[in-house]
């Protein structure tokens, strides 16, 4: 073989080797570029010491405080009415408790009955976890005027009350798989489908809506001082 021929095929290679490393070195500087221009655009115009005083962002706080400090009283309000706990009412309260609270669910019940017990769990599990509906129950016995009036046939029976009208009921297991041992989530899913309790939220799901709105309003400030350079 030539030695002239080999010596270039050589030269070749190793100019061939420098220009992948530089092309290498040069994809490596491009991609940090546009990492490091993709990260200021989207911090470096905020400032947090002028977001603290951004009126928008005061505004966004000041309705989240406001909202929490009304749904705390209204809780507190209800609270009063009995709401958040599974209670026993006499036939002489009865009227009074549905009427004054907008969502009411009533269990009627007999003692001596089983599927009347099962009801009774599951009712309070979730009257803690609903404090928007008042959860009763009345000894069907010793209700027999209220037992005739909302033609109460057949035992467990829940009937559900807005604003002191009665609506919807469930009458024994039928709409719960005609089975013993439904879950507590079924019949929770059941009363959410009927309107009379709502979709609780997952833990803190509420405080990352707010977190949200915050954050959405912290870039829209970003954009906005961003627009006016």
């Amino acid at each position: 073989m030539d030695p002239d021929a080999v010596k270039s095929t050589l030269s070749n290679l190793a100019f061939g080797n420098v220009i992948a490393a530089a092309a290498r070195d040069l994809q490596k500087e491009m991609v940090a570029k546009d990492k490091a221009q993709t990260s200021n655009s989207t911090y470096e115009e905020v400032d947090l010491d002028e977001l603290m005083d951004d009126p928008e962002l005061e505004k966004l706080h000041a309705e989240r405080i406001a909202a929490l400090k009304k749904e705390a009283e209204k809780r507190q309000e209800q609270k009063k009415k009995g709401h958040g706990e599974y209670r026993e009412v006499t036939e002489g309260d009865f009227l009074g408790e549905v009427t004054s609270s907008e969502l009411v669910i009533c269990h009627f019940y007999h003692r001596e009955f089983y599927r009347c017990k099962i009801m009774d769990k599951h009712l309070k599990a979730l009257a803690p976890k609903h404090v928007g509906t008042k959860f009763i129950k009345v000894d069907a016995e010793n209700a027999p005027f209220f037992v005739s009036k909302l033609a109460i046939k057949t035992l467990p029976c829940v009937i559900m009350f807005r604003k002191g009208v009665a609506g919807d009921r469930l009458v024994g297991f039928q709409d719960l798989g005609a089975k013993d041992d439904f879950p507590t989530r079924t019949l929770e899913n059941l009363l959410i489908k009927k309107g009379i309790i709502s979709e609780k939220k997952k833990d803190g799901e509420e405080e990352d809506d707010y977190s949200e709105s915050m954050r959405r309003s912290v870039r829209t400030s970003a954009y906005a001082d961003s627009d006016s350079d």
